[in-house]
């Protein structure tokens, strides 16, 4: 629960140090003494905007802080446990405000991003505030609203995993079937180029080798006539051919070495070159053997390397590259099949999804019915304390398949009939001002109970209530206030008189400066403080007798 709040420099507050106390608390004041400006400070430091505007005028920076009990709050202890924030029986948050309008927001001491403060704030305190009656026309709202009584989260968190899931499919379906007529052109483009070249059946290294070969027998004569003219330089040279001068070296270095041992190496190298100049010319020998100039193989030739060069320039790639150009081809047109496989797989996955949505939407419409049911018997014995004897309501839940969301398929309306005989309509077409106010206090105390935060706010929710039935709310708050910790704006003395405790909010004007306090009240204060809300500044000793009756304890 909310222990303390402190506020320096904010709005028209200097300084303000509140302690609070379990129960329901009454907080009172004259119009326009700022009785909500302790509840604007604190929506600071639960993560609401903030602005220059908010720093008191002189000052630098406005602060407040707030001090809360954890021992009863263990989704707040668990969230501080997870974010990794200093854990302890107590937890602070503080709020900073510069006058350039820059905030800092800090948890236990550790600065903390605003989102962080919002989300830990939402499991300390929840605020009420005096328009929230109107909020409750919306169908949204009213859906929220059961939402919270029913307060079946799980069912919540599935239904919107599994839209989250459906949505995603959806998404991808839906790239893919955007670009469907792109790919059914690029498919008969592949489809057409692939089969042309697929009856080609260009090999991988076939270009190289048909451009080797087209080379060798394009300059067949001139091979055969080199070849011819080495042989006879090896042979038959009249001049004197290679392998016959060789002979002749190699007789005379062997006559040599008969004569000097030392000139051996030279008979064995000219030895070793005369077995070279042999075998070259046998290699020749069987080279020009093998070498025909068959014309329609070379025409042949000519006329597939012609065609790798007009599928080259096609293409607009290389010769050399054509073949692996083959090959990607043909891999994207197998990959174009398999998106129109993955289009079939996809959309089945899709309608898989929508049934697991549906499924799970369809168990939270059941929780919403049931509960539904148990509100509405609440709301309406609510209204006929709150003076709506002859009042009814119902929450209205239909089941849509085809109205999908994160919040699963279902249309909220709440429904009311005021008068006997009259027919159920929609709660904004029937209630009047008042009404409107009585019915929607009902709710929000009836839903307070069921909510687990361990600090309620109401500001000034009774606006348009009076008389008899302001002491009924006031006897509701005061009840809620036996298991929540309550904090209760308010301009009604029957209200007020129902606080466990009860705080008086006084603005003051010195040397040209207004400041807002806030103090607690004794007992006697307290009559007198509601006497002053029975008959305003006159008080006499009736409206004190009727303060001292309204006084809860």
């Amino acid at each position: 629960m909310l222990c303390q709040l402190s506020i320096n420099n904010f709005a028209i507050v200097r300084f303000l140090e509140l302690d609070f106390k379990s129960g329901m608390t009454s907080i009172t004041g004259e119009t326009g003494a700022g009785k909500s400006i302790a509840i604007d400070a604190l929506g600071l430091c639960l993560g609401n905007r903030a602005d220059a505007n908010t720093v008191r005028p002189g000052a630098t920076k406005a602060e407040v802080s707030a001090r809360f009990a954890l021992n009863d709050i263990p989704l707040a202890r668990r969230w501080l446990e997870d974010n990794d924030l200093e854990l302890d029986d107590e937890c602070i948050l503080r709020r900073t405000i510069g006058s350039d309008g820059r905030s800092r927001a800090y948890i236990n001491g550790n600065p903390v991003p605003l989102n962080q403060m919002r989300a830990l704030g939402q499991l300390l305190i929840g605020i009420h505030g005096q328009h929230a009656h109107h909020a409750m026309l919306k169908s949204e709202h009213q859906l929220t609203l059961l939402d919270s009584y029913a307060n079946h989260k799980m069912l919540l968190e599935a239904c919107s995993a599994s839209y989250q899931r459906f949505k995603l499919i959806q998404k991808e379906l839906s790239q893919l079937q955007q670009s469907q007529h792109e790919r059914i052109a690029r498919k008969q483009l592949l489809q057409y180029q692939v089969e042309e070249l697929d009856e080609f059946a260009l090999g991988e290294e076939e270009f190289d080798e048909i451009e080797a070969e087209h080379k060798k027998l394009a300059n067949g004569t001139a091979l055969i006539q080199a070849c011819q003219r080495t042989l006879y330089l090896l042979q038959d040279s009249e001049e004197g051919a290679i392998e016959s001068l060789l002979n002749m070296s190699l007789d005379q270095a062997q006559e040599l070495e008969g004569y000097d041992p030392e000139l051996k190496g030279v008979g064995n190298m000219l030895n070793d070159a005369l077995i070279q100049v042999q075998e070259s010319s046998s290699e020749l020998q069987r080279y020009l053997d093998r070498l025909e100039l068959d014309p329609d193989h070379f025409a042949a030739l000519e006329q597939r390397l012609s065609k790798i060069m007009m599928l080259a320039r096609k293409h607009h790639v290389s010769p050399k590259d054509l073949y692996q150009h083959h090959q990607a081809l043909s891999q994207e047109l197998s990959e174009l099949d398999s998106d129109e496989e993955k289009l079939d797989e996809i959309a089945q996955q899709l309608e898989s999804c929508r049934e697991s949505f549906i499924a799970h939407a369809q168990k939270l419409s059941q929780s919403r019915q049931r509960y539904a049911k148990e509100l509405d018997k609440q709301v309406t014995r609510s209204i006929h304390e709150l003076s709506m004897p002859k009042g009814k309501f119902v929450i209205d839940v239909q089941f849509n398949p085809e109205m999908m969301s994160p919040n699963g398929c279902d249309t909220v309306e709440f429904q009311v009939t005021t008068n006997p005989g009259q027919p159920l309509q929609p709660i904004a077409k029937v209630a009047s001002g008042g009404e409107l106010s009585r019915i929607g206090l009902g709710i929000q105390v009836i839903t307070a109970k069921k909510v687990a935060t361990p600090t309620l706010i109401f500001d000034e929710v009774d606006v348009g209530i009076s008389g008899p039935t302001a002491a009924v709310v006031g006897k509701m708050l005061r009840s809620l206030g036996e298991s929540t910790q309550v904090l209760c704006v308010t301009h009604l003395p029957q209200v007020a008189g129902n606080g466990h405790q009860h705080m008086f909010v006084n603005k003051q004007s010195k040397a040209g400066q207004t400041e807002t306090s806030m103090v607690p009240l004794d007992k006697h204060q307290r009559i007198e403080e509601l006497a002053r809300l029975l008959g305003g500044d006159v008080i006499t000793n009736n409206t004190l007798a009727n303060a001292k009756e309204l006084l809860q304890g």
